[in-house]
């Protein structure tokens, strides 16, 4: 399920033929996800490595798949964050520890990010990742 979700966002990422229109897309996509309640931003669940104060929280709904909300002080890293959580929300704790990273190689977030917010990304998915291992 996870390569399929990322396919989605590869696909409408890669439609958009310049690169300052696709980082608006990432920003508008923060910007339209919902806001978490401030009770939710607390620091356990913020991701290391990111520019700005961001969120990352996982539930369960008594199925063994996660689902993850998300949020973040900036637009650009409140859409990246909410993408991974979008990607990575109902896939099994296997699945996520079973992803590897370059499959992420197909968004070009090398040529979108600066390598600092291409650190935020590593946080955020490390962070996933951590979810992963507690609950496996």
């Amino acid at each position: 399920m996870i390569k399929e979700k990322l396919k989605k966002y590869v696909d409408v990422l890669n439609k958009i033929p310049d690169h300052q229109d696709k980082y608006t897309w990432l920003m508008l996509f923060g910007k339209k996800s919902i806001d978490l309640v401030k009770e939710l931003k607390l620091d356990k669940f913020e991701v290391h490595g990111c520019q700005t104060r961001t969120w990352l929280i996982p539930g369960w709904d008594g199925r063994p798949t996660i689902h993850f909300s998300a949020d973040s002080d900036a637009l650009i890293s409140k859409g990246m964050v909410c993408m991974l959580a979008d990607i990575f929300s109902g896939s099994t704790p296997k699945e996520i520890l079973a992803f590897e990273r370059r499959d992420l190689e197909d968004l070009r977030l090398d040529v979108l990010l600066t390598p600092g917010r291409r650190n935020g990304v590593h946080g955020m998915l490390q962070k996933i990742r951590e979810y992963a291992q507690e609950s496996n």
